[in-house]
């Protein structure tokens, strides 16, 4: 493949998947990345410059922080000791470990991988290699998608037993990453019937069936309905923490006292964040809020933890301004609530 074809498919991928609206880097997300690298050749290549290498990778999140990446690229300005030009390229598979959570704006990485070399010059074959290559670096990640890279490789030659180096700068997009959580659905309000004609049962059976004799009726000859009572939960966190405070535990006893009260009951433990900082660390943060609560519930006070489920919801439902600092503080929450009918 020519260079320029090369380039030209990395750029028109990187502007392809400006078009993905999903969350980036965590976990199925797939990263773009056009780079450069400039080898330094051993000295048993006799060589009279080290070579400048331009290409692209494809690079898919198999977790969180676990990437495995498929990279190719070509050498270019580099001569041998004879004046003639050295031309080859180079594939490698790769696997990268990746520091910090996904949506931090710094995500430090280690590398390890195998590429296979093919180089040589005109009018005199080539030479065939393989590497074994382990590296480190870092991304920056301006946006969510767009990032940019700086990192250095070992290359080990396995079938020559000489090391190289390679320095290398990038610039990508990543994509596709797991999406937000679905927001909870509202529930119909509840429909009323009526009993016109003091029969002891429902009239209008277009919105609920006749009511049985035998079964008490309000006075709009509807099945009564038992009282409801309810016990709700709101703890607050401080910026960019996801541990209970102490002044909020007797509230999470309170709701576990009720749970006991109400062994057929459940609750889902909502978490959620401020505006401040990405998206999809928010989204992780929430997630790790919620938990904690959960965690107080069940190991603390001895809930059940099938009756406990945690959800975290990131920055998407805020209750009050965002703007201030009193609004984001409101918003730095867990929230619960369980329902009963009366005794």
């Amino acid at each position: 493949m020519k260079l320029k074809n090369t380039l030209g498919f990395a750029i028109g991928s990187l502007i392809a998947a400006t078009s993905f609206g999903a969350l980036a880097q965590g976990q199925g997300a797939v990263e773009i990345e056009g780079f450069a690298k400039k080898e330094q050749f051993d000295s048993a290549r006799n060589f009279k410059n080290n070579g400048n290498l331009f290409g692209g990778s494809v690079g898919y999140f198999l977790t969180d922080d676990v990437e495995l990446r498929l990279g190719y690229d070509e050498v270019h300005n580099v001569r041998a000791d004879n004046g003639r030009n050295i031309k080859g390229a180079n594939t490698a598979l790769d696997a990268l470990y990746h520091f910090n959570n996904p949506g931090d704006m710094l995500r430090p990485y280690v590398s390890a991988g195998f590429s296979d070399q093919s180089i040589g010059q005109n009018e005199s074959g080539r030479n065939r290699s393989t590497f074994a290559n382990v590296g480190g670096g870092a991304k920056l990640y301006f946006t969510e998608n767009f990032y940019a890279r700086a990192g250095v490789e070992a290359q080990y030659n396995i079938d020559q037993g000489d090391t190289e180096w390679a320095p290398s700068v990038g610039i990508g997009v990543n994509f596709g990453g797991g999406s937000k959580p679905a927001a909870a659905p509202v529930p119909a309000p509840a429909e009323v019937c009526s009993d016109s004609d003091n029969d002891g049962v429902c009239d209008n059976v277009d919105k609920c069936p006749d009511t049985p004799a035998n079964v008490t009726v309000d006075a709009d000859g509807c099945p009564a309905v038992a009282e409801v009572v309810r016990v709700e939960l709101d703890v607050k966190f401080d910026f960019d923490k996801s541990v209970v405070k102490p002044n909020s535990y007797g509230d999470i006893k309170n709701l576990a006292d009720f749970m006991k009260q109400y062994p057929s009951t459940t609750t889902t433990v909502e978490g959620h964040t401020d505006s401040v900082g990405p998206d999809a660390y928010n989204q992780k943060l929430s997630e790790r809020r919620a938990n904690a609560v959960k965690q107080v519930l069940t190991n603390q006070y001895g809930v059940e933890s099938s009756r406990v489920q945690s959800v975290g919801y990131g920055e998407s439902r805020p209750v009050a301004d965002n703007k201030t600092e009193a609004g984001r503080a409101v918003n730095r929450r867990v929230e619960a609530q369980v329902e009963a009918q009366g005794k």
